[in-house]
């Protein structure tokens, strides 16, 4: 995910899609106000941390249920030169330890489609999310293709994925979770979602 070219051939090759539609998305971390708070979840190996700026006056929390994944996020900060923009914290996506409306901007690349309640862990995101705050995700999608969901069950068996949506099915929870979707794009078997939560009174 990390070496641009390969990724752009794997991401095509496995889902049809644009990987530099992603790379976009996340390009937009580096233009964030001073003083935004960000959740980062998972976060993976840092695929994120190439969007920050270093200094950037934001607060940054990587989070993920690994060990081993968060150990790999700190040298890609390490790696990026971010390191002292970036809290690490290990936290289950589907129970998040966060007070509720913690965060103006919670981001989730590549994780939705690995959980068995995708749903339960917007629910949460929306819970962490203060009033007007912003969700950014990518997930892959079942029912985008023969060969794409021959993929998804197979690596289901191999207790890579868990439940992925369907196609369409996150655009649904957004809205039933009170979300304004602001951009759906699908891309193959991946879609890319931005979803922002109303002020009071709007």
């Amino acid at each position: 995910m990390k070496h641009d070219r390969v990724a752009r051939i794997g991401a095509r090759a496995q889902w049809g899609a644009d990987m530099r539609l992603m790379h976009a998305e996340i390009a937009r971390l580096g233009d964030l106000p001073s003083g935004t708070s960000v959740l980062d979840i998972p976060c993976g190996g840092g695929l994120a941390f190439r969007g920050l700026r270093g200094g950037q006056p934001v607060r940054y929390v990587a989070a993920d249920i690994s060990r081993y994944m968060l150990q790999l996020a700190r040298r890609e900060a390490g790696r990026q030169e971010v390191e002292d923009r970036i809290e690490f914290v290990e936290a289950d996506m589907t129970a998040l330890q966060f007070p509720d409306a913690s965060f103006d901007l919670c981001v989730t690349y590549n994780g939705l489609h690995c959980l068995a309640d995708p749903r339960r862990a917007l629910a949460e995101l929306t819970r962490v999310l203060r009033p007007g705050g912003t969700l950014r995700g990518t997930s892959c999608v079942t029912g985008r293709g023969v060969r794409a969901d021959a993929l998804i069950a197979m690596y289901r068996r191999a207790g890579v994925f868990g439940n992925a949506p369907g196609a369409g099915q996150i655009e649904t929870w957004l809205t039933e979770l009170g979300f304004d979707v602001v951009t759906l794009k699908r891309s193959g078997a991946v879609e890319l979602f931005e979803a922002r939560l109303p002020l009071p009174g709007s």
